[in-house]
């Protein structure tokens, strides 16, 4: 499998792509930029040959109560976390129906789907990612073209920085995530939780009355992991990802 890397930081994507050897190329890429989103394709089959699959990873978490966040900060994450989605997976499909065959994995997240405190703007986006990809997946049916939500936990990448687990909870490593994507690729997944069972959990939480869902959420805690993220811990965080393209 050979891979092309894209990020808003094109030193950085290329970096990781020499560490991976020959089976990777790296590029600048901001998924906000339609024109650069397809610019960024076209260069990637130019270097490793017609794509196979595109998966839409990019997402931002700021924290905190919705009343307080900056509105520059909400239309930041919905063009990054929904719109980059919606660009990247519109621009896959000019390329694969044609050819009849394709992959579009489009990253949402377990939190679009429970939905805590803390994370209104995230979990909006995330959730819009699900329904989005859901009827692309009713239009594309029957063409060959394949597409797969990921929806994992709390994962420990920078994002998740400041994050305080609760009892009996952990970060579930990326080398998790992207071997279970890896997988959804080969077996054509269409909606896949990381770690498995945190899907009957979000469907539980789903299928609950939602006093009885929010009973659950502030008796084991789950309220406070990001609402009261640590600020100073995340400060860092935060400045990459308002930094300029």
């Amino acid at each position: 499998m050979t891979v092309a890397i894209g990020a808003r930081n094109g030193a950085q994507s290329d970096q990781l792509a020499r560490q991976l050897g020959d089976r990777a190329v790296g590029f600048a890429l901001d998924v906000r930029d339609s024109d650069q989103f397809d610019a960024f394709l076209t260069r990637a089959e130019e270097h490793i040959g017609p794509l196979d699959a595109l998966i839409n990873n990019a997402g931002i978490l700021h924290t905190g109560k919705f009343v307080d966040e900056d509105p520059a900060d909400t239309q930041r994450s919905l063009d990054i976390n929904l719109n980059g989605v919606m660009i990247g997976t519109r621009l896959a499909l000019r390329r694969f129906l044609p050819r009849r065959q394709g992959h579009i994995v489009n990253m949402a997240s377990a939190g679009g789907e429970i939905a805590l405190a803390g994370e209104a703007t995230y979990a909006a986006s995330k959730h819009a990612v699900v329904g989005f990809t859901r009827s692309i997946r009713a239009e594309t049916r029957g063409t060959g073209v394949r597409t797969t939500i990921a929806l994992p936990g709390f994962t420990d990448t920078d994002m998740c920085t400041g994050l305080e687990m609760r009892r009996g909870m952990r970060l579930v490593s990326p080398d998790v995530v992207a071997d279970a994507i890896v997988g959804a690729l080969r077996t054509g997944k269409e909606e896949l939780y990381v770690p498995r069972e945190l899907g009957a959990i979000a469907k539980a939480i789903a299928g609950t009355p939602p006093w009885i869902a929010d009973r659950v959420k502030r008796a084991f805690g789950l309220d406070q992991i990001i609402l009261h993220a640590d600020a100073s811990a995340r400060r860092g965080y935060l400045r990459s990802v308002k930094q300029p393209s």
